[in-house]
């Protein structure tokens, strides 16, 4: 079932995806991440695009995105996207040289289904970007929104069961830099006064799926808690450590013939 504006999966982006590309930028230090996995591929296809985030810039994409809200804000310097879903991708067997879904798979209605087109339509390496959910609880957003994590956890496929469904993966634990441009949870490690932010929070679905009430108590709870030092107390190393070991996994499935 789709939504109104054709956002295939559990979020709503025609509710929540407005002012999304302003926030969720991608960072350059996970996206040379992405590039070197990408190797010497010249045909990339960008499953569940959105705005465009970590699309190659100096590679042949062809995007695919059902939400016409993400589609329309994708920057005027990248391809358009094709209205379509990760589990029916209207391409041919083989038709690229690598494939890539970023930030995405947790919102697929069918992630095995989705995953094997991904296969199917791949000559080569198939990369999900994506969070472990059991690493999630590292973050100390878990006092104050619980519920989040929670949901988020409920979302995210186990990182064993991407691999499980792709087959023959490397799986890359990605550093989250403390200045992080693409505005997910756990980028704001060092930063907390972001998240009191509505329009952050809107950038990051998970909080969509949790009631008003829970909402108001961990933003009043955080806010209180930095206002007093309590945060700082607790957690304030983290203002100025480089990086935060969260759960931001890239999952490289190797090219089909190397599974055979």
């Amino acid at each position: 079932m789709r939504h109104r504006d054709g956002s295939a999966g559990d979020a709503d982006y025609g509710r929540i995806g407005i002012g999304y590309a302003a926030h969720r930028r991608p960072d350059p230090r996970i996206a040379a991440c992405i590039l070197d996995a990408l190797g010497d591929a010249r045909t990339v296809l960008n499953v569940g695009a959105g705005a465009g985030s970590y699309e190659p810039r100096d590679r042949e994409v062809t995007a695919v995105e059902p939400s016409a809200s993400m589609r329309a804000q994708r920057a005027a310097d990248l391809p358009a996207a094709i209205d379509a879903t990760a589990e029916s991708l209207p391409f041919d067997d083989d038709t690229f040289d690598a494939s890539m879904a970023t930030f995405t798979v947790h919102q697929w209605s069918d992630l095995r289904a989705g995953l094997a087109e991904m296969r199917r339509v791949t000559r080569g390496p198939v990369l999900v970007l994506s969070c472990d959910p059991s690493a999630l609880d590292r973050f100390w957003l878990a006092r104050y929104a619980p519920e989040v994590i929670a949901t988020e956890a409920r979302r995210y496929p186990a990182i064993d069961t991407l691999v499980q469904m792709l087959g023959a993966c490397d799986v890359i634990s990605v550093p989250i830099p403390l200045d992080c441009t693409d505005g997910f949870g756990e980028a704001f490690y060092g930063r907390p006064e972001r998240l009191l932010d509505p329009d952050v929070r809107r950038a990051q679905s998970a909080w969509s799926f949790v009631e008003p009430d829970a909402i108001d108590r961990a933003v009043r709870t955080l806010a209180h808690d930095l206002e007093h030092g309590i945060w700082d107390a607790e957690h304030g190393a983290l203002r100025t450590a480089p990086t935060f070991d969260g759960s931001l996994r890239l999952v490289v499935s190797r090219s089909r013939q190397r599974d055979q």
